[in-house]
């Protein structure tokens, strides 16, 4: 996966194109990713011992991944990942348009 959990994505296709946020979590065998306020969906919640009340509930719906860019700080947009290998033989992600490490 080119994302995780933990990082800004901006969506760059669908409903919610556009749209910044903070990746919640990450399904990798599904290829999906959950992220903050992106493909909110209403869910009707029946009373249980955590939530007493039930009633309808907005929350968010997993998104294929292949929809999400990683968002550059640096570059201020999104930016395609890449993979190197650093003299210690460490594995990691580097931006593509600038070239720089990412994390």
């Amino acid at each position: 996966m080119h994302v995780k959990k933990g990082d800004t994505v901006v969506v760059i296709t669908g409903k919610d194109k556009g749209k910044k946020g903070k990746v919640l979590q990450v399904l990798p065998k599904k290829n999906r990713v959950i992220v903050e306020g992106v493909n909110m969906v209403t869910k009707h919640q029946k009373p249980n011992q955590q939530m007493q009340q039930g009633g309808i509930i907005h929350q968010e719906a997993a998104v294929n991944a292949s929809n999400v860019m990683l968002w550059d700080k640096k570059a201020n947009q999104g930016v395609r990942v890449g993979y190197k290998f650093l003299a210690n033989g460490e594995k990691v992600r580097v931006s593509k348009k600038t070239g720089e490490v990412i994390d």
